[in-house]
């Protein structure tokens, strides 16, 4: 512990010393980032939008009935993540070592094992440490520690691997059918948050000098492949809300993280799609996209991405090649006599690949097939919010963590 201390007082002394070197002082560092901040009209309205926000949500879960699960901050596996990072970091105890949660998602499937269980719900905490602006440039949307409200669903239908490679009518049949139903439920939410927050804080809308619509269902929905053809890869997403006057829409069919469901993705002799070729009608995934109205111009920001989730991959035999494929493990896992033999090259994955091949009593998996999504909190706040009060994601937060924003973290 002292030496723990020493350290972060030692970096402390040289941050005080360089602001001291550029004419600043500690005192006018704190009140400039943080102090100043705190005791502002604009977070009071956030904190009060927040606070109905975050309660209207978990209520329409608890009424559709799902159960809350615990949070899960720390394992011994955590979610690969297909974007770059910094890095995960470990904590050590007890003899083994555990990395902080990028998400829950491993666990949110897990839990949905019970047959009796509709689905969870969890406030979930993330740390991801991101990577800084590579142009020195507020990108807005990032911050190293979040907020997200997970969801996950059980999925009625049971398809059998055969099925699976000898039925693609009705195994598709069913895989659409679960896509419009998660995308309904998610929708109502988000007409329930909003409907919420305009009848308990619409004058904290207004002094933030923002609307927020009531979305009418279905949403409009695009496909990420057509999206990318038409406006590019790196601003297709963004430039489909430019095409409607809706304030949420839908991108779906993202080529992503490893248990989004691609269907088909094996086949029967063993092959499988040229990932780059593969079109977005296959990949049943999505997000939800928002924009900010100015209450004065009605003029809307663009559009960021606030919800993600999909349908996710079930099949022993599909999750353990897209987790090779996605290079989250170099070898696939040798299970005999109810043990894993290269346990030492699964890392953290190996509980979770050989609970993947656990049956019931009636031969079947028990590992659940389900579809769900999570939606930022800050994230959202910021979406919605930004505009003349509100400019960058640290806004919407007491202690966010934004990579673009501080060079180190007080608080």
């Amino acid at each position: 512990m002292e030496n723990y201390m020493k350290t972060i007082g030692q970096s402390l002394s040289n941050f005080q010393a360089a602001l001291n070197q550029n004419g600043s002082t500690f005192e006018e560092y704190i009140k400039e980032n943080y102090s100043n901040k705190w005791i502002s009209d604009n977070l009071y309205y956030i904190s009060r939008i927040r606070t109905t926000f975050v309660n209207s949500i978990i209520q329409f879960l608890a009424d559709e009935g799902l159960v809350n699960l615990e949070r899960v901050m720390m394992s011994i596996m955590t979610d690969p993540l297909a974007h770059d990072i910094e890095h995960t970091p470990s904590i050590p105890y007890k003899g083994h070592t555990y990395v902080t949660t990028h998400s829950m998602i491993y666990c949110k499937f897990l839990a949905c094992s019970n047959p009796r269980i509709k689905g969870i719900f969890v406030d979930s905490p993330n740390i991801r440490l991101e990577l800084e602006s590579p142009n020195n440039v507020q990108r807005g949307k990032y911050i190293i520690d979040f907020s997200q409200i997970d969801v996950e669903l059980r999925r009625d239908a049971k398809i059998t691997l055969e099925e699976y490679y000898g039925k693609p009518d009705r195994v598709r049949e069913v895989l659409d059918s679960d896509m419009t139903k998660i995308k309904n439920l998610f929708e109502r939410m988000i007409v329930c948050m909003a409907e919420e927050v305009n009848k308990r804080n619409a004058d904290d809308l207004k002094k933030l000098g923002v609307v927020l619509e009531v979305p009418k269902t279905p949403f409009p929905s695009f496909a990420k492949d057509k999206a990318d053809a038409k406006y590019g890869n790196k601003t297709g997403e963004m430039k489909c809300g430019e095409e409607v006057k809706d304030q949420f829409y839908w991108i779906t069919g993202l080529y992503r993280e490893n248990y989004d469901l691609v269907y088909p993705y094996l086949h029967a002799d063993g092959s499988k799609p040229d990932i780059a070729g593969i079109p977005s009608e296959n990949i049943f995934n999505y997000d939800i996209c928002v924009k900010g109205i100015d209450a004065k111009t009605g003029k809307h920001t663009p559009a960021l991405e606030i919800l993600s989730g999909g349908i996710r991959e079930w099949l022993y035999e599909t999750v353990v090649e897209r987790i090779i494929d996605n290079r989250v493990l170099p070898v696939r896992p040798v299970i005999k006599n109810g043990n894993l033999e290269n346990v030492e090259d699964l890392g953290g994955y190996g509980p979770f690949l050989q609970l993947l091949t656990i049956k019931n009593a009636k031969g079947e998996s028990v590992f659940p097939a389900t579809m769900g999504g999570g939606i930022g909190v800050e994230r959202t706040l910021y979406a919605l919010l930004r505009g003349e009060k509100v400019r960058k994601i640290d806004d919407v937060t007491f202690f966010g963590k934004n990579p673009d924003s501080h060079p180190l973290y007080l608080f």
